[in-house]
């Protein structure tokens, strides 16, 4: 399948690189090809949205970028690393410093305030405590939740958990930052005010965000919108990257 890979962004390097990759479960009849052939690149700054149908593929591409599977064949690669052939320990170290992950169903612990749930990579980082109260307190601010950072999930509403989990996931200042249906579990409303602010601080901290979702709004704000159909990976035309929604 052809490249994906826009036009290539003179010196700068892609964060993301995919080539030919495709991952199948099972055998002989019972087969699936979860993903055929995709190839892509994505850049600094970038938001890139994923989009297909359920079951199209798009959490098992995600996973396979993020290092939470492995590829049958082809090579990602992410801010550098091959991820394809990495040993588990490194996939831990670059799942730790160098990727992000948000998820529809926002993954905060219940009994830990909005802050202290920000600095859990920190702590399994071993950060200074004091480097990581100050990252905590300016990752609430970026997201709007300054005021909140005590409050534990259960005081706060579905935007603001996912807001503290998209904080959460850039408590370690990643490259990467991969999303599955982020705003898969919020009213219309409040889904665009978060993909405003995740597409905000995409630009302002020169992130790569890759966003997996059926959300019009994601497709509305993202610079590039792709397309899974079966397993297979099309951008959508040039000029628009909403026009991948009619699809």
């Amino acid at each position: 399948m052809a490249d994906t890979g826009g036009d290539g962004r003179g010196e700068q390097a892609p964060q993301v690189r995919v080539e030919g990759v495709s991952r199948t479960f099972g055998r002989g009849r019972n087969q699936v090809h979860a993903v055929r052939e995709a190839s892509f690149t994505a850049w600094p700054g970038e938001m890139v949205a994923i989009r297909g149908r359920s079951g199209a593929g798009k959490t098992t591409l995600l996973h396979l970028i993020g290092g939470l599977d492995r590829a049958s064949d082809g090579t990602v690669w992410v801010a550098g690393h091959e991820v394809t052939d990495a040993a588990e320990d490194e996939l831990r170290r670059l799942r730790r410093d160098t990727i992000g992950f948000v998820f529809q169903s926002f993954g905060l612990l219940p009994i830990l305030s909005a802050a202290e749930n920000v600095g859990i990579p920190m702590r399994l980082a071993g950060t200074d405590p004091e480097e990581r109260e100050r990252r905590v307190t300016m990752l609430l601010e970026l997201v709007g939740l300054g005021e909140h950072a005590l409050h534990r999930p259960n005081e706060l509403s579905g935007g603001q958990q996912q807001r503290v989990a998209i904080a959460r996931a850039l408590a370690n200042d990643p490259s990467v930052l991969l999303a599955d249906e982020p705003t898969g579990q919020l009213d219309t409303e409040t889904g665009r005010m978060v993909v405003e602010m995740l597409h905000a601080v995409v630009r302002a901290r020169q992130v790569t965000a890759l966003v997996a979702t059926h959300d019009p709004s994601v497709l509305d704000l993202a610079d590039r919108v792709l397309t899974l159909r079966d397993g297979c990976l099309e951008e959508a035309p040039s000029g628009s990257a909403a026009a991948g929604r009619g699809r």
